[in-house]
């Protein structure tokens, strides 16, 4: 026998059995952006490899350990996009949308990781990602972390979820900050573990939100992010927390939030799950004013958030299970005549109630057999078709789910039957 060829490791398939959520959660998404006003984007997966060494950091886990970069066939250096900010803001640079404009995007589709795989997160992974731009004020931070409340209700996670938030300050508050923390943190060097002591050089403040339990107790004493932020800083924070306030929105201030990108500043947020294991953050964003400059745009105020399909699939499932029915309708029917004559009603059915879902019964079998099949389907009316119902124009209808009589309706009749029956 031929070797049987695998899926690559951390690249999963999505099963008949899990689509179901990708498509109640998709769905739930699209009518979730349309009532905030935010318009679709779609960008390709791959890059140069340069967007996301300038956008997210060259000494970040992201462009150091995790990248799927390779070169083509000119010597160009290319990357599977690890995440959606630095493609969004690269299209939006390229097509005139972002400079002196208002935008409130949004995208959803596979990003790439050279990560270890977990339960929920995956080497190939999910994600939607919301985009602001050209709003500085702190009520945009708000209404991204209201989008987000609103879309656990519709999915019936809200009580599973909470959010933590924090604020960042302005780029020369944090380069400040980044300054004392470097010099609170250097006399204990030799206690951090390997990952914050790389920190240190490159990005100290990740040390701050390890989840090491080691370093956590180290850092407990470190300055605080919260007490060197500039006033506008700390005005803008206040504002937001204000409008979630008035909107019963609960969270935790937590000031040792910091997210992993190099790209954050001000406002900061992540809901969090802890049926999930260890890795519980579900949903993360914050404000970005700095990275169109960054791509060479011009200056332009953003801000957006990130949440992984996988992880809220994995959720769904655990939390708020889905029934799986195949069909409304099965069709059943015994001998070829039938079988063609109900092949013709079904497409009659297609025709004139297009969200009703038929089954078709092929492959023969008896009765026996083929209610069996519509048992299994999810069905909850079989339509049965015999060599007397081909003659007489008519159709049994057996219902599936409820004890009712079985009905014998005109074929001609059936489209209007149904529409009282289902």
């Amino acid at each position: 026998m031929a070797q049987k060829i695998q899926a690559i490791r951390g690249m999963n398939d999505i099963l008949p059995e899990q689509t179901p959520y990708w498509h109640k959660l998709e769905a739930i998404l699209r009518r979730l952006m349309d009532s905030y006003g935010y318009s679709e984007i779609r960008m390709p997966i791959v890059e140069k490899t340069q967007l996301f060494k300038r956008a997210v950091g060259e000494v970040t886990d992201i462009v150091e350990k995790e990248m799927y970069t390779f070169e083509d066939r000119n010597g160009d250096s290319l990357s599977l996009r690890p995440e959606g900010t630095a493609s969004c803001v690269r299209a939006g640079i390229e097509h005139g949308l972002l400079y002196n404009q208002e935008q409130r995007l949004w995208y959803m589709g596979p990003m790439f990781r050279h990560e270890r795989p977990q339960k929920g997160r995956y080497r190939q992974f999910h994600q939607l990602g919301v985009e602001t731009f050209g709003i500085a004020t702190a009520d945009v931070d708000a209404e991204l972390i209201l989008m987000t409340a609103r879309l656990w209700k519709a999915l019936g996670l809200a009580d599973s979820v909470r959010l933590e938030i924090n604020s960042l300050g302005s780029n020369e508050a944090r380069a400040a900050y980044r300054d004392k923390l470097v010099a609170f943190l250097e006399p204990i060097k030799d206690q951090l573990d390997e990952d914050s002591q790389r920190r240190l050089t490159t990005n100290p403040l990740r040390i701050l939100d390890s989840k090491n339990p080691e370093v956590q107790a180290l850092v407990k004493d470190a300055p605080k992010l919260s007490e060197n932020l500039d006033a506008e800083s700390e005005e803008h924070f206040k504002q937001l927390c204000n409008i979630l306030d008035a909107n019963g929105i609960e969270y935790e201030i937590n000031t040792n939030l910091v997210r992993g990108l190099d790209y954050y500043n001000r406002t900061v947020f992540e809901w969090i799950t802890d049926k999930l294991g260890a890795q519980g953050t579900i949903c993360a964003g914050g404000r970005y004013d700095g990275l169109t400059e960054q791509l060479g745009g011009h200056a332009t105020t953003a801000s957006g958030f990130a949440m992984g399909i996988e992880r809220i699939v994995a959720l769904m499932e655990e939390l708020a299970p889905i029934e799986t029915v195949l069909a409304d309708v099965y069709m059943v029917a015994l001998g070829e005549a039938a079988g063609i004559n109900a092949i013709q009603l079904a497409e009659r059915l297609r025709d004139q109630l297009p969200e009703l879902r038929v089954r078709n019964n092929f492959g023969g079998g008896n009765f026996k057999k083929q209610f069996k099949r519509a048992d299994k389907s999810g069905a909850s009316i079989a339509l049965v078709l015999g060599e007397q119902e081909v003659q007489e124009q008519t159709i049994g209808v057996k219902f599936l789910r409820e004890q009712k009589d079985q009905l014998q309706l005109s074929q001609s009749d059936l489209v209007e039957q149904l529409k009282s029956l289902i």
